[in-house]
């Protein structure tokens, strides 16, 4: 039947024994094998699945003799397209007045003000980070403690960047890890300092705990330098995968992460699939439908970028 170019079986039987061993011996990907009955399972609930199991793959019933006998009618269907949105309820990050406070709103989700300084052209931010206000980082876990991800010290300096006209993140240095408490937060803040002759400009973060007194000293996190000229992309993507890329297993990767310490959670596991051509890698992420709503308020949110690493594992 193969040879015959026929590509939909159809098994007359009581169960699907003959569908079960068809698969193995079939060698086209196009073929359709759908079991009219199945043991053990009610007889018009497989048959309607059987029917329309053939009907997506392009098979057309007569559907006047599958519903004779019934009280069903044609209905016409709506003539626009079907909008496949979510509309989730995003309620943002609350930040308070800082015009009150005589600072500016620094509007990023891990950043809640922004002032520039009096006496230099540099400028300071400030936020509060926490798992009651970020839910999304508990899924970094490394060792049982959260981390901030280096990606988010990332999507911070790039923050930074924008704001003083700086395009290009040269060095960026993760010095201490960052860890959140599971109860209560921690202060942030980033310095950005005031430009070079070469307009280049240095930049820290620093945190500590929200409970701590006035005289406490900060933790320094991370510190880089910002500047300009960002390159232009040299890499094509007009077809995808690329032409003579070879598939590469992304099955068992958090698996394997998880043993070796590297807890992600579902935000964390956006890598779908990969791909490998010579010496590159490429890979297909995306986020969870949860996460999706706040995600066009980062430049890139660090979960996203923190998947793109992933692919280094699979990089040999």
């Amino acid at each position: 039947l193969e040879e015959r170019n026929v590509t939909t079986f159809v098994e007359l039987g009581p169960d699907g024994v003959l569908t079960a061993m068809a698969q193995d011996c079939l060698t086209r990907d196009d073929t359709t094998l759908v079991s009219a009955l199945r043991s053990g399972r009610p007889e018009l609930q497989s048959l309607a699945t059987a029917v329309a199991g053939a009907h997506v793959h392009g098979v057309s019933p007569d559907w006047a003799s599958v519903f004779a006998g019934t009280d069903t009618v044609r209905t016409d269907l709506p003539l626009y397209p079907f909008q496949r949105d979510t509309y989730w309820l995003d309620i943002g990050y609350w930040a308070g007045d800082m015009a009150s406070a005589g600072l500016g709103v620094a509007d990023h989700p891990l950043l809640g003000a922004a002032v520039a300084l009096a006496d230099s052209d540099g400028f300071l931010y400030t936020g509060r980070l926490a798992l009651d206000t970020h839910p999304w980082l508990a899924d970094h876990a490394v060792a049982g403690s959260v981390l901030l991800p280096g990606t988010a010290f990332v999507e911070l300096a790039i923050r930074a960047g924008d704001q003083v006209g700086c395009d290009l993140l040269e060095e960026l240095t993760l010095e201490a890890p960052l860890v959140l408490p599971e109860a209560g937060g921690v202060q942030l803040q980033l310095s950005v300092g005031a430009p070079d002759g070469s307009g280049r400009r240095s930049l820290t973060v620093y945190s500590r705990s929200e409970d701590s007194a006035v005289d406490e000293p900060w933790t320094r996190h991370a510190s880089g330098v910002l500047g300009s000229g960002a390159p232009t992309a040299s890499f094509d993507l007009a077809a995808w995968p690329p032409a003579g890329a070879s598939a590469l297993p992304v099955e068992g990767l958090y698996e394997g992460l998880a043993e070796a310490g590297l807890a992600y959670g579902p935000v964390f596991r956006g890598l779908t699939s990969a791909w490998r051509l010579g010496d590159e890698v490429f890979a297909e992420l995306e986020l969870p439908e949860g996460a999706r709503s706040e995600a066009g308020a980062f430049g890139l949110h660090p979960a996203l970028l923190d998947s793109a690493l992933h692919v280094v594992g699979l990089g040999g």
